[in-house]
């Protein structure tokens, strides 16, 4: 009798409860409930502060011969309450990020298991695998049903083949084009409370897309394992054949984490770190040499340089311009882009317009490492180049044009990131996926792209202030983002023009900085002319001066889609960067995040009186300030805000 009393107790305590094949799984601060329920199938609901949020939701792997989750037969159930700290290698948010957790593991008949955890900010899910045999997977059930009508943001796509570089769009669930899928992230909204639907711990398994089945459900939908490939140009392969399955791996495994963040919050999804508690942590022995940082860019002015006295283009004064700038600023990279090499096919043989090995050499000089830009296609025809630039002494890579998610790219990505590491190798993948977790793994790959970032404002003009004010609640807030921002040609949409010799952003001067601020990427670039920074050295200063990684995170204010305001610590020194999107704006934010009895120098950059017609004019302010004063911030239409904050002695 005692010990079944002390195995109810010990049940209970973990947010546990058992009645019948029925078992209710609680968040820490017991706010979020999630009920599984073994029946027909394996149905899942979750509620959050007694409001239904998720009903007669459902999970499925279908290997043909065997639907795991069909019919369950529980045969042994665990339970844990986990409360750790993790320590990322590439603290994007937090050094440190707390991991704490309910975990319900049910062990099924039939050689599988499914682990659920239960989070204060959300819940998720995973299928583990303990077959002696490989395993082929038909098809896998992620099916989200929602108790009320919501509204949901997303990327729409009408197939496999995306960069993820698409705009964003809102509307409810029922409206949304059921013909077409969405990438993830996707977030739905009910009114009371955001859903953030995404994955992480991905593996040898394709990304999941998502359709909408109906006005409160969304299904899973995967691209099939490519079986046979045919030419395609010089940076693609075209996917000839297919397989009935969506993958083929091993049979004893841990498939990846399906996951939602909730909250009522606008300003916690962008604070969520729930792909970095989901992930397998570091695998790298050694990470010293692993350096974050910003890093120039000549591809988005097509290196077309001026004030100098010689011919820009892609050639060797051009580059020694730009390591030239980049150590005067402190910027430890430039990248050389497409272009630097002869063909794009051969990455071993560069253009015979630069001497490469003269352009290292001068970068050791100046304290300024080269990154250099790949298709995928010429890393995989020519995998031996990361051997190769280890000996050049390249720091990096920016590898393009994947656009693909199914199984084979998917490894592709953990393939390159192991190599690159083993031969200390910084990795930028563009053309991509958004990041699932690879990144905590292996640390030298420090950002990703897929995203509509300024590069679409060469000829299109899609990366605007809208669409920039999703971007930390979604695609950011599941990993890092190279945007490429910096830009110094600022405009209102209505006076943007395309072109590749004077590019333009979207927004104003102080909306284009606070990017360094609000957005995440291990490698953070500066997209614009050098020129254009020279002529003004306050904006120049400030971006310099604004970390890659910091120590501490936190949203003061923040409605998605309209504005954010994010603050962030590194060391003794805080950030702020607030941007807004195409209406003006007037909030007020509260300082007691620095310390008491402390008095600290404020230098901030915010929209010039003229920012609503002119959008690159900005006003610079310095004065000091002390813990608990508030602070108003007015942006424009497209505007933006940022401050630097330090003690004063």
């Amino acid at each position: 009798m005692k010990k079944q009393i002390l195995l109810t107790t010990l049940l209970l305590s973990a947010g546990v409860r058992l009645m019948a094949q029925t078992i209710d799984l609680t968040s820490p601060d017991n706010k979020i409930k999630l009920t599984v329920d073994l029946k027909d199938r394996i149905n899942y609901s979750v509620s959050v502060n007694g409001d239904a949020l998720l009903s007669n939701s459902y999970l499925q792997l279908d290997l043909g011969k065997q639907k795991l989750g069909e019919k369950p037969r529980l045969i042994k159930k665990a339970v844990t309450a986990v409360n750790t700290v993790l320590h990322p290698v590439v603290s994007l948010k937090n050094s440190s990020v707390p991991n704490n957790y309910n975990q319900l593991r049910l062990d099924l008949k039939g050689d599988y298991s499914v682990e659920f955890r239960a989070y204060n900010d959300g819940v998720a899910y995973r299928f583990i695998t303990n077959k002696k045999d490989s395993i082929a997977i038909n098809n896998e059930d992620v099916h989200l049903n929602f108790a009320d009508n919501v509204e949901a943001s997303y990327l729409e796509t009408g197939g496999f083949k995306t960069s993820y570089e698409i705009v964003y769009q809102r509307k409810p669930l029922a409206d949304v084009n059921k013909g077409r899928m969405s990438v993830l992230p996707i977030l739905f909204d009910n009114k009371k409370y955001k859903v953030l639907l995404s994955e992480a711990d991905l593996y040898d398994y394709p990304c999941l897309f998502v359709k909408s089945t109906g006005d409160k459900s969304v299904d899973a939908i995967f691209p099939k394992a490519p079986l046979a490939f045919g030419p395609d140009g010089d940076r693609s392969l075209e996917i000839k054949k297919e397989a009935p399955y969506i993958a083929k791996t091993a049979g004893k495994r841990n498939f990846p984490w399906r996951f939602v963040v909730i909250t009522d919050q606008d300003k916690e999804l962008v604070e969520n770190q729930m792909v970095a508690r989901l992930s397998t942590q570091n695998q790298l022995k050694d990470t010293k040499w692993i350096k974050p940082g910003q890093v120039t860019w000549e591809w988005w002015h097509n290196a077309y340089v001026y004030g100098v006295d010689f011919k820009s283009g892609y050639n060797q004064d051009t580059y020694k311009y730009y390591i030239d700038f980049a150590s005067k600023y402190g910027i430890p990279y430039i990248i050389m882009d497409e272009g630097w090499a002869k063909t794009t096919e051969n990455p071993f043989e560069p253009n015979p317009t630069i001497n490469l090995h003269e352009l290292i050499d001068y970068g050791k000089k100046k304290n300024v490492k080269i990154i250099l830009w790949f298709t995928w296609l010429s890393v995989e025809n020519h995998f031996d180049i990361f051997e190769t630039l280890k000996k050049w002494g390249i720091a990096g890579m920016k590898i393009d044009f994947m656009d693909r998610s199914d199984q084979w790219m998917v490894n592709y990505y953990t393939r390159v990131a192991k190599e690159a590491a083993k031969h200390q190798i910084l990795v930028d993948f563009h053309g991509a996926f958004k990041p699932a977790g690879l990144e905590y793994a292996y640390p030298n790959v420090l950002s990703y792209e897929g995203v509509i970032g300024m590069e679409q404002n060469i000829g299109g003009g899609w990366a605007t202030p809208d669409n920039n004010l999703y971007l930390p609640f979604l695609r950011n807030a599941v990993g890092p983002m190279d945007y490429t921002p910096g830009a110094m040609r600022s405009a209102h949409k209505k006076d943007y023009k395309p072109t590749w010799v004077n590019t333009m952003s979207i927004g104003t001067r102080a909306h284009q900085l606070a990017m360094y601020v609000v957005f995440e990427s291990g490698l953070q670039m500066l997209a614009d002319n050098p020129y254009n920074y020279y002529r003004e050295p306050e904006a120049i200063k400030f971006i310099t001066s604004v970390p890659v990684t910091w120590d501490e995170t936190r949203v003061l204010d923040a409605s998605l889609g309209e504005y954010v305001v994010t603050a962030r610590r590194k060391g003794g020194n805080w950030f702020i960067g607030a941007m807004g999107n195409s209406k003006p704006h007037e909030l007020t934010i509260n300082t007691s995040f620095l310390k008491p009895g402390v008095t600290y120098n404020i230098t901030l950059i915010k929209d010039g009186i003229n920012a609503d017609f002119q959008a690159m004019d900005f006003k610079q302010v310095t004065k000091t300030i002390k813990a608990g004063e508030a602070i108003d911030i007015k942006m424009e239409a497209d505007g933006g805000w940022v401050a630097r904050i330090e003690p004063a002695n």
